[in-house]
């Protein structure tokens, strides 16, 4: 997984009038939660934008002032209900042997064969809970649309998982493929109806001269 870095200051203060100050002078007070006890630190909004205003999912690199590197995963984010400027970061500490649970965006690929015959194509879920270890997160899950026809779907049971596992249950709809008022009937579907039509046809003359001679009897 991608990983953004962040260059932050270690805060000593943490009561309201310097948080206050902080924000005031662009910075943005953050807790790294996980370790042996929580790292209190700020850092400039903008230094964060990569990070928040993305569907994609990234780890990150805290670098101290104080010449200390984290790692970490954005765990909660608080905005201002108005303004929506960050008020707030809660992060959590990666460590190599131990997992952990994060939403991994779903990138859906292909041209589905339902939505060339006038289907509709319904994102159930565009992110994923996943539990896994930091090495082995995921950038996205991508999933292969293009065999869906009118009616079929994809669940959380039929994704691959062998490096990690989904906090979903089995039957979860990710993504599928559903009627419309122009759709039409698939092509494939046509050719063996036809198909069938075709061997039913051809059967039914032998059939009548089979019968023929038991009639003259």
């Amino acid at each position: 997984m991608k990983s953004i870095t962040i260059n932050g200051s270690q805060r000593e203060s943490v009561g309201k009038k310097a948080t206050k100050a902080l924000r005031n002078a662009g910075q943005v007070p953050c807790v790294l939660y996980g370790g042996d006890k929580p790292v209190h630190f700020a850092a400039p909004e903008l230094a964060f934008s990569k990070l928040v205003y993305t569907p994609n999912a990234h780890t990150v690199v805290i670098n101290l002032d104080n010449g200390e590197t984290l790692n970490a995963v954005l765990q909660d984010i608080q905005f201002h209900p108005v303004t929506d400027r960050i008020l707030h970061i809660d992060f959590y500490q990666l460590f190599e042997d131990k997992e952990i649970a994060l939403n991994i965006p779903v990138n859906l690929v292909g041209n589905s064969r339902g939505v060339k015959n006038g289907g509709v194509l319904r994102r159930n879920n565009r992110k994923l809970r996943i539990k896994a270890l930091p090495a082995n997160l995921p950038d996205f899950i991508e999933i292969d649309i293009t065999p869906l026809k009118i009616g079929d779907k994809v669940a959380v049971g039929d994704l691959p998982s062998d490096k990690y596992t989904f906090l979903h249950s089995d039957n979860t709809v990710v993504c599928q493929v559903r009627t419309s008022r122009v759709a039409v009937e698939d092509e494939e579907d046509e050719e063996l109806e036809e198909g069938a039509e075709g061997t039913e046809g051809a059967a039914a003359p032998a059939a009548e001269g089979a019968e023929a001679p038991a009639a003259q009897e």
